[in-house]
């Protein structure tokens, strides 16, 4: 075979050099880069990251109290969206820095990527901040922000506009004070208006960080005019009990499997390691963990560090009583109704992320397993009682589980008539979940039309009568009584609430399937919010959706389209047929109404339909929850005043 010649593989007449040269190469100074791309340094620019920003300035106060050079932070957040950090720290250094010799070590740390002390490890043995990214980042993402500091008693400022210095550092006289103070307001160029601190937030920030450091004492103040909830105008945050505290505060008088906590703090060379740690089972099992004082809500080498040490001491527990269901205990057995506190303090911890939401650092899972083990065995041997009590609660939860597995082994015929459904649900061929989809459909009318359309071999229909309950605003004792939501949870076979188990879910994707008209939206939404309250896991697992059936059929010559709505059928009559050509409109009553062949090729045929996923962003908890609160909950004056505020958005349909 005859060796390619270099324009056999290139054709370089496609690739003109001249349009592209060195002029056209930007490079990005100070922090531009930055500003030109925040979701790089802080995650986005939604409510979440303007947050971040708080988040890393208190952090650095931390890191101080931490050390050992501060006693106390206040935090102070005023009205217009401004907020102050002070400690009582060493104060961030003002004299000339030897690389820069024109500008003052605060300036090159305000104003530089990666400037601080916190590499060397002689300034803070460990540390929260970004490693000098944390108040440069701040700093890029602000309108302004000003810096006093107070060292040797005397007081120094400079201020700050948009990331760059907006004059000289200032000596301000004699100082009574000793420390850092931060003051600063978020940039509406980069956030938006309508991005506003939360008070509410901001307060249960300050008061984990209370509770995961004891030696500080954290001074809270707001401006009463900013409060909506209960949240305090002024508090002093300070817990002696640290992270027992916290987990009492969380778990509250619920019963315990084992009266005592186990908890406890222990430091050596490698790191510190701070733990509490209880069984509840009505509550929901949580694990809360934190790497020098920063939370790590995705987990990391820490957690799972907890996750080993307290299994393996638990089955060095069943090995030396001769217990012969040890071997049958797994992690997941051990934390199903754990309720958890650790907080861990290493040195030059490494995150996934510049948010830092997971932990990576080898040496964490280490140290923790190390510490907790050896710890967890001596509060076994302690009391004995209490030690048997607790293997054979996390026993009952395997035998549990291995009891899950058998009868999600019985073919699906036999699980169906187990679900007493033999008439409503039309149940797939496919035994295993993967690929599999529940239909979701209103009434009988449009089960009969979607049994027919489906692919049998994937695809289950189950039909609900009508509008369901709505989960909002009902009692638990009606939600237990409902007919139709016991059916729909009867052929998920996950459970609900704090009982949902994933690996239990019975089809890969549940598709709400209802008719396109205002009915049913109103049933889709009922669905929502049920498989909100009741279900968010699966949500957060990808596996709801929303079907789009069409509203209009637009037949002409021959040739039919589907209008989903509305103002997607003008838009058809204008593009896809000649302007005077008489197009036969035809609406949907519903998906009874529709020809099976017609509701398989719009709605239900994979590489031809729409659908829509469903998803809960984690930056718009607090406004999905008021928003399903005031439109589906208990109190309708609630929906009133939205029906009022929004009523001038409505538009008259034909129907």
């Amino acid at each position: 075979m005859a060796k390619k010649q270099p324009s056999d593989l290139f054709d370089l007449s496609l690739a003109p050099s001249k349009g592209y040269t060195a002029k056209d190469i930007e490079v990005l100074e100070g922090l531009e880069p930055v500003r030109r791309r925040p979701g790089m340094y802080i995650g986005g620019t939604d409510v979440a990251a303007l947050h971040h920003l708080a988040a890393e300035i208190i952090d650095n106060a931390m890191d101080e109290a931490v050390a050992g050079h501060a006693s106390f932070i206040e935090i102070e957040l005023t009205g217009d969206d401004t907020l102050a950090v002070r400690d009582n720290g060493r104060g961030i250094p003002v004299d000339p820095h030897p690389k820069f010799k024109n500008k003052s070590a605060l300036e090159v740390i305000m104003t530089t990527l990666h400037a601080g002390g916190k590499f060397g490890g002689s300034a803070y043995k460990t540390s929260g901040g970004l490693h000098g990214v944390g108040s440069s980042v701040v700093n890029a993402l602000s309108e302004w922000m000003d810096i006093e500091v107070a060292r040797d008693k005397r007081c120094w400022m400079m201020r700050f506009e948009r990331g760059k210095s907006a004059g000289k550092l200032k000596e301000m006289g004699t100082a009574s004070w000793r420390g850092t103070k931060v003051t600063f307001k978020p940039d509406q160029q980069i956030f938006g208006k309508e991005a506003h601190f939360s008070p509410a937030r901001l307060y249960r920030m300050a008061k984990s960080k209370a509770y995961l450091f004891r030696g500080v004492e954290i001074r809270w103040s707001c401006e009463e005019d900013l409060i909506k909830d209960d949240t305090p105008a002024e508090d002093k945050l300070v817990f002696p009990g640290g992270l027992t505290d916290y987990l009492a505060s969380e778990v509250g008088g619920t019963a315990t499997v084992t009266t005592r906590t186990f908890f406890g703090r222990t430091e050596n060379d490698n790191g510190a390691v701070e733990w509490a740690l209880t069984w509840a089972p009505a509550v929901d099992p949580f694990l809360l963990s934190f790497c020098n004082t920063i939370p790590t809500p995705q987990g990391g080498t820490h957690e799972q560090g907890l996750r080993n040490a307290v299994t393996r001491a638990l089955r060095a527990h069943g090995e030396r009583t001769n217990n012969r269901k040890t071997s049958l205990i797994t992690p997941d057995d051990v934390m199903a109704s754990a309720c958890a506190m650790l907080s861990v303090f290493i040195r030059e911890p490494e995150f996934q992320g510049q948010t830092k939401d997971k932990l990576s650092s080898p040496e964490a899972q280490k140290l923790v397993e190390g510490i907790l083990r050896d710890h967890f065995e001596h509060w076994l041997a302690e009391s004995p009682l209490e030690a048997d009590k607790l293997f054979d609660f996390v026993v009952d939860r395997a035998e549990e589980r291995l009891k899950r597995r058998q009868e999600k082994e019985v073919s699906r015929k036999a699980a169906t008539r187990k679900l007493r459904l033999p008439g409503k649900l039309a149940d797939c061929t496919r035994d295993e979940a993967e690929g599999t989809e529940l239909f979701l459909v209103e009434g009988d009318s449009a089960g009969g039309s979607a049994k027919q359309a489906r692919d049998r071999n994937t695809q289950a229909i189950l039909p609900l009568r009508g509008k369901i309950l709505n989960v909002a605003s009902a009692s638990s004792g009606k939600l237990q009584q409902n007919q139709e939501l016991s059916d729909l949870m009867q052929a998920l076979g996950c459970g609900a609430g704090s009982k949902y188990r994933e690996e239990d879910l019975r089809y890969e994707r549940i598709i709400v399937m209802t008719d396109a008209d205002v009915d049913g939206a109103h049933i889709a939404s009922l669905l929502l919010t049920f498989f909100y309250r009741e279900m968010p896991a699966l949500i957060e697992g990808g596996h709801l959706f929303l079907a789009m059936p069409p509203l209009y059929r637009l037949n002409h010559g021959g040739t039919t389209i589907y209008a989903r709505d509305d103002a997607d059928k003008e838009k058809l009559l204008k593009s896809a047929f000649k302007s005077n050509a008489k197009v036969e409109v035809s609406r949907f009553k519903g998906l009874g109404e529709m020809m099976p062949a017609q509701l398989k090729e719009t709605t239900m045929k994979r590489g031809t339909r729409t659908l829509v996923k469903v998803e809960l962003a984690e930056s718009e908890r607090e406004r999905t929850e008021t928003m399903v609160e005031k439109l589906m909950g208990k109190k309708p004056e609630l929906r009133f005043q939205f029906i009022q505020e929004n009523a001038a958005f409505a538009t008259d349909v034909d129907v």
